[in-house]
């Protein structure tokens, strides 16, 4: 049995989410849909397994949430990310309390995605 959960991350400017998730942090627009013409995007983002929804659609998901992602090339995905020069975040490397190496970014919208590295003890 398989599981993958994908996160459905509310946004309100569809401009600063491609800014920030497709040029920040790298992601490819996977799908984007509208029900008609002028309405709110709801598009999906991907970088590997990683995978979210991103929705302007009020009522879909909470501004401001948290997103826990797990990986094992914590430096590496540090340096590309902050050598592209985003003004708005430069997250540090820091040790979590729980013993883990991480980095937070937030989003344009308050929304925290969490970036995990576990450490051998």
């Amino acid at each position: 049995m398989r599981f993958q959960a994908i996160p459905i991350i509310r946004i309100f400017d569809e401009a600063k989410a491609r800014e920030f998730y497709l040029e920040f942090l790298g992601m490819s627009l996977d799908w984007e849909y509208r029900f008609e013409a002028d309405f709110p995007v709801y598009m999906q983002v991907s970088r590997g397994s990683l995978v979210f929804h991103l929705s302007e659609h009020s009522g879909d998901c909470t501004p401001g949430s948290k997103t826990f992602v797990n990986t094992d090339e914590l430096d590496t995905l540090h340096h590309e990310i902050t050598s592209r020069g985003y003004r708005y975040s430069r997250p540090d490397i820091t040790t979590a309390p729980w013993g883990d190496r991480v980095f937070e970014v937030v989003d344009p919208f308050s929304n925290r995605i969490l970036f995990n590295e576990r450490t051998i003890t």
